[in-house]
């Protein structure tokens, strides 16, 4: 069977995104550091193709300002890991100054960052970020390669469900690296974490929405058309069965969203009523399922992510919440206001801060935008907001997606720590790039 060059390269995107899928969303420093050589080899194979590099120069001229405040931001991270010296640190991190004058009094230079390794392996996983905007931007430039990519991740999203509700039902045993034991009454699949699992499975069920809203989809034969809609049913049921057996309450919370917005849209619009009686299945299965097995009870307190965490209020130190942990994140900018504590550094700051805590510590903030802010301080921040800003304007019409992703960003980096997991860093950047109007 022939195979032509575009499935090829396409396939090949396809498989970095099912390993980082295997491998904790590549959450690690060794996957971060093996992906950004994998990918640097990649992007320029894809270089070499004359076809692909005229795509790569269209997209650099057009999006020329935010490449370059991109690098600029990265050109930043690099400088929160050079060493300098005692004398000068005391300009830019006062705070590291202090505990160094504690712990190693006689050091000579240090780096900004608290852990200069970690934010080293951020850089890469940023870079590892740019360069697969840059691949996607190559390979996928036109509506059937947009569908193809919708397609992979619906199927992907299928097959992760699949294996997260039997490691659920079979006790959630660890196997080989895939460790469940972390949440042993949820559905994780590949991940550790129950959220992210279940926000990765959010991206797929928007990629099965949008093919059913697609229109050269609708363009193909009878039968072709017919069997890939009964496969994309099939894929949204298990899918959606994937995020509610996670029992995370901002997944779910964000799974009520997309399914009403969809169908409020779909009604709006007067599109396909095929696809809202789709929706409104979705949202009976549901509550179906909630409602005969766990209880009427269990509905809505899946739905309330705030719920336990303002129930608990409770600033007392010694016993650890999450608002406990994002207070003290907040408290802890105002330390390293303008240059931040490095990029990946927050675990080794509060190891730093709770000395006597034990087995007990924090490696997020449970708030990414508090703990970005604080990774990156003032300057960086600002850097990487402006670029995040120009990235939104390009964006002229909030359709149906965007509001959705528009939607998880604020959600997300408000409430959660998922977007300082690699795949769901790519992700964003992945779907907000099929919007026709942005990085074209």
């Amino acid at each position: 069977m022939h195979i032509s060059q575009n499935k090829f390269y396409h396939y090949i995107f396809f498989f970095f995104l099912s390993i980082y899928l295997i491998f904790n969303g590549g959450n690690s420093n060794l996957f971060i550091q093996t992906n950004f050589i994998l990918l640097s080899f990649f992007c320029f194979y894809c270089f070499k193709q004359k076809n692909y590099k005229l795509h790569f120069l269209k997209f650099y001229e057009k999006n020329r300002n935010i490449i370059l405040l991109y690098l600029l931001f990265l050109a930043y991270l690099f400088f929160q890991i050079l060493p300098l010296p005692i004398n000068t640190l005391k300009i830019f991190n006062p705070e590291k100054l202090y505990l160094l004058e504690n712990l190693n009094p006689n050091i000579m230079y240090s780096t900004i960052s608290l852990s200069p390794i970690d934010t080293y392996f951020q850089i890469l996983n940023y870079i590892s970020l740019l360069l697969i905007i840059l691949i996607f931007k190559m390979l996928f430039y036109t509506n059937r390669h947009r569908n193809r990519f919708n397609i992979f991740m619906s199927f992907l999203g299928f097959i992760s469900s699949i294996i997260a509700v039997y490691f659920y039902l079979s006790g959630n045993k660890d196997i080989l690296l895939i460790k469940n034991s972390f949440y042993p009454d949820s559905a994780t699949g590949f991940f550790i974490n129950r959220t992210v699992s279940a926000i990765f499975l959010l991206f797929c069920l928007i990629s099965s929405f949008e093919l059913f809203r697609e229109k050269d989809i609708k363009k193909l034969n009878y039968r072709d058309n017919y069997f890939l809609k009964i496969y994309l049913r099939l894929f949204i049921i298990f899918i959606t069965l994937g995020i509610i057996t996670s029992f995370s309450r901002i997944a779910n919370f964000l799974l009520l969203i997309t399914v009403l917005y969809y169908l409020f849209y779909n009604i709006y619009s007067n599109k396909d009523k095929s696809f809202n009686y789709l929706i409104l299945f979705v949202i009976i299965f549901d509550i179906a399922i909630l409602g005969i097995y766990f209880g009427s009870s269990h509905i809505i307190d899946r739905f309330s992510f705030l719920k336990e965490e303002f129930a608990s209020v409770n600033y007392d130190y010694t016993i650890l919440s999450r608002l406990v942990i994002a207070q003290f994140s907040l408290n802890e900018i105002k330390n390293f206001i303008f240059f931040g504590y490095g990029a990946g550094a927050y675990e080794y700051l509060f190891q730093l801060k709770f000395i006597n805590m034990g087995n007990n510590f924090a490696n997020h903030a449970h708030s990414d935008i508090i703990e970005f802010f604080g990774e990156f301080g003032l300057l960086g921040f600002t850097i990487l907001s402006i670029c995040i800003v120009k990235i939104l304007l390009k964006i002229y019409s909030i359709n149906c997606l965007n509001f959705i992703l528009i939607s998880f960003l604020i959600i997300i980096l408000a409430f959660d720590f998922s977007f300082h997991i690699p795949l769901i860093q790519v992700l964003f950047v992945l779907y907000f790039s099929l919007n026709k109007n942005l990085f074209s």
